[in-house]
């Protein structure tokens, strides 16, 4: 097949993708609310249900951003050493163990704040 062909069907795809998974989210959701109107839960069950599920995480972002920092840093020093020793196992070998790095760093940071909060 023609590259450019190729090239022209992978937004069309990833458009698709993103819309039937947007679409199928607003499908589930609906259905979760017909669900417990169907049971015949009172309106303050149903509004005190969707308020405690929509409760997350406070330190989520917090914990996301260490998480990239450390993918950042990864990367940035797996390439420096890259071109530097001409060795190519620098760029994954960093990544991934960084990125591990950065996951446990922000596990025990979370725990940590999670208590104090």
């Amino acid at each position: 097949m023609v590259p450019g062909v190729i090239g022209a069907f992978i937004p069309i795809a990833i458009t698709l993708v993103i819309g039937l998974v947007w679409v199928t989210v607003a499908y589930f959701k609906s259905r979760e609310r017909q669900m417990l109107i169907e049971r015949g839960l009172p309106a303050e069950e149903i509004k005190q249900f969707f308020e405690n599920k929509g409760k997350s995480n406070p330190f989520l972002m917090t914990k996301i951003g260490i998480i990239a920092i450390f993918f950042g840093i990864g990367v940035g020093v797996g390439m420096y050493l890259q071109e530097v020793t001409d060795q190519e196992f620098w760029m994954p070998l960093l990544l991934f163990t960084l990125t591990g790095l950065g996951f446990v760093i922000a596990n025990l940071l979370g725990r940590k704040l999670e208590k104090s909060y």
